[in-house]
């Protein structure tokens, strides 16, 4: 049963208006489904609104670079590489990094279940059957035994007056979605490692193949000066030192392969399996980039990225936080109800009933400033989330603005390269030919040499570092895809994604 407040009236502070409530005075007989929902309207109606969290820095109006071609939300196709598709699919689904995000998630989304439960009353059940034995020394048949059964049945409910379970709620639903863009995150983080291991592949291949040809090069070189040597053209020096530039040769491509082997271990584990598996055949060449991707609005790119927006998320949970913990200083209001009976048989049992309703009021009166200080805890969480939110959101600027620098200059180094290399051909054909007429001498070949294989492998180095600043810059402006969860159908994806969505 509740009791009326003194004088017919009740009043209460609220962190924003005070606000008058007249109750029913003594003798009035009200419904108890109208008085709960007098209650609950109230509670609403106190409850505190979500503060709308201004942007801790403000973006510029445009990058300082864009292209005109489109790019989808899955980066990858856009290389044009078959290849590379089907192995960041095996990615996606196979590994484990990844399947821990969204272990992750379902835990988050299990707490936020948890903490949703609060809206709803609890209801609570208990069963006895007790046996009483009554022994009469000395008298035949002076036992006796008495049975009895009891049943209770218990409900409770706390009026929300002041939001904090809604608030608790609220943020416990931000830390799911903070931890879905977790996910999202995860992925484009591991497309981008399974593209980059894949050229640094594809290069590590490349080289192999580059420095097969300069050994095959160098080996005829060194007939040549032996036929020299042996003419008496030449000194056995050069010999000897033709002899250590195949063998260098032969000691990069050792290093190359035992290179490109880690490369194949590092894209096994990507896709989930073991370092020795055989995931892929022989990658193909360097692939030609593709125009350079519009990069849009930076406005447009915070509220993309998955990051920025779990750091936004951050920011949100600790504001309701702190709106839980301002409520925790105010009066709790709750209702139980319960039911019992108890008969000395079953039969019986549910003949009599003893039902009670009562309405508890609990307040905090003397805490030491325990909740003053949580508030300010709290409250200065929010503010290191902002902080944290406005860097995220930096670095996500930086990181375009990086990719878009380094592309432009990378494209102007591999251009140089290219005019040296057309210029190192023309010497080392020219020193050739006048070696063999005997107008220079050995050490003018060499060097031509040298010069010429050390620009090759340069200019192969720099085009898959080009791809990688391509890669690096498409990761950047990439918001994330729709994935389907580990064993969920299409369906149930878009039906989680839509739930979450409107939490």
């Amino acid at each position: 049963m509740i009791a009326p407040a003194r004088n017919g009236v009740a009043r209460t502070d609220h962190p924003e208006e005070r606000r008058r409530v007249d109750w029913p005075g003594p003798g009035t007989k009200v419904p108890i489904h109208a008085l709960l929902g007098a209650l609950l309207a109230y509670g609403v109606s106190c409850g505190p609104r979500r503060a709308t969290i201004a942007p801790p820095v403000r973006p510029p109006s445009q990058f300082s670079a864009s292209g005109t071609s489109e790019v989808s939300d899955q980066w990858w196709r856009s290389l044009g590489d078959t290849t590379l598709d089907a192995l960041v699919e095996r990615a996606l689904e196979n590994n484990l990094t990844l399947r821990v995000a969204w272990d992750r998630l379902r835990q988050a989304e299990a707490i936020a279940r948890r903490e949703g439960a609060s809206a709803f009353s609890s209801l609570s059940a208990s069963a006895s059957v007790a046996a009483t034995e009554t022994h009469t020394g000395g008298s035949a048949g002076g036992d006796e035994t008495t049975m009895g059964y009891s049943l209770e049945l218990a409900a409770s409910y706390e009026l929300d007056l002041w939001g904090r379970l809604q608030a608790s709620r609220d943020a416990a639903a931000l830390d799911a979605q903070a931890t879905g863009e977790d996910v999202r995150t995860a992925a484009v983080t591991l497309s981008a490692e399974v593209a980059t291991t894949w050229y640094r592949l594809a290069q590590q291949d490349g080289q192999i193949e580059l420095l097969q040809r300069q050994l095959t090069a160098n080996e005829e070189m060194l007939d040549l000066v032996m036929l020299r040597f042996r003419q008496g053209q030449t000194r056995a020096e050069d010999v000897l030192q033709q002899r250590q530039v195949v063998e260098s040769r032969r000691g990069s491509i050792a290093l190359a392969q035992a290179s490109a082997a880690v490369l194949r271990h590092q894209l096994a584990i990507l896709l989930g399996q073991v370092p020795t598996a055989n995931v892929v055949e022989a990658p193909t060449r360097l692939v030609q980039l593709p125009p350079l991707p519009a990069t849009g609005v930076p406005a447009e790119l915070i509220q993309r990225r998955p990051d920025t927006r779990r750091a936004y998320c951050d920011v949100q949970a600790a504001d309701r936080r702190v709106a839980a913990a301002v409520a925790e200083r105010f009066p709790r209001v709750s209702i139980a109800a319960g039911a019992s009976t108890s008969a000395q048989n079953a039969r019986n049992l549910f003949d009599d009933w003893l039902a009670s309703l009562a309405g508890n009021l609990a307040m905090p009166l003397i805490d030491g400033g325990r909740r003053r200080a949580e508030v300010e805890r709290t409250r200065a969480v929010v503010s290191a989330s902002l902080h944290v939110y406005g860097q995220v959101v930096l670095n996500a600027l930086t990181e375009v603005e990086d990719a878009l620098s380094r592309e432009q200059r990378q494209a102007e180094y591999i251009a140089s390269l290219e005019r040296q290399l057309a210029l190192a051909e023309g010497v080392i054909e020219r020193s050739r030919d006048n070696y063999m007429k005997g107008m220079v001498d050995y050490l003018s070949v060499l060097n031509a040499e040298q010069t010429h294989q050390a620009l090759e492998r340069t200019h192969l180095d720099a085009r898959a570092i080009q791809i990688e600043t391509r890669i690096a810059l498409y990761r950047a402006l990439s918001g994330g895809w729709a994935m389907t969860r580990p064993g969920e159908t299409v369906t149930q994806r878009r039906t989680a994604d839509t739930a979450l969505t409107e939490e």
